[in-house]
């Protein structure tokens, strides 16, 4: 499916507690036209989706995004409630010389409340850290608009520190946002000091079904 192997190939999962992240699979089409009928997430998502077709194209993205190895997307799968699809995570690094990432998520209706989010953004982070120390990433960062107060819980739960407020950029971004960021811990020498990495293994292992 692309060229990038290792801990960071098409073909792993993560786990985090009852939580399986893993890359999103045409099969998942139902639950993610589900997510996106909810009015909730349709006010933060810039480009919705809405039918079968859009769907497909929002799938699609994905793939060429591990592909290109620019965009890292997780669907979040809760074992514990028999598979149920939960939420989104993504790891975007359209420049990775830039020792920088952005990351994203949204949580399906059904799930909010339950700290799906946090938990999976925890071990996305730590993955990412690790995954990535070689090719020189030390922040991560997470932007939000300033009235989801939701995702603002998240982001400081999940350790995402508060680090500027941002001018509105209307018509796609009409309010001011926050600024969050993760750093990666460093050495003295400074060095990335090796995360506590979430479990990793290979889509179609016991862990993913």
């Amino acid at each position: 499916m692309n060229d990038h192997g290792g801990t960071h190939g098409p073909g792993i999962t993560l786990a985090a507690g009852p939580l399986l992240l893993r890359p999103w699979r045409a099969e998942d089409v139902p639950a993610l036209l589900e997510a996106y009928d909810d009015p909730v997430m349709r006010q933060w998502v810039r480009l919705p989706v809405s039918t079968p077709e859009e769907a497909a194209r929002w799938l699609e993205s994905q793939d060429e995004g591990w592909r290109s190895g620019t965009r890292f997307s997780f669907a979040v799968i809760d074992t514990g409630r028999g598979g149920e699809l939960v939420g989104n995570l993504a790891l975007k690094r359209p420049d990775p010389d830039a020792g920088r990432a952005e990351v994203g998520y949204w949580t399906a209706a059904r799930a909010r409340g339950r700290g799906v989010a946090s938990r999976a953004l925890e071990a996305l982070t730590a993955w990412a850290f690790t995954s990535f120390a070689d090719e020189g990433l030390v922040r991560l960062e997470l932007l939000h608009q300033v009235d989801n107060v939701a995702s603002c819980r998240v982001a400081e739960k999940a350790g995402y520190a508060f680090a500027e407020l941002l001018s509105a950029l209307p018509p796609e971004f009409p309010l001011q946002g926050h600024l969050h960021v993760r750093r990666a811990p460093l050495t003295p020498e400074g060095t990335v000091i090796a995360q506590r990495a979430p479990s990793v293994s290979p889509v179609g292992s016991s862990e993913s079904r």
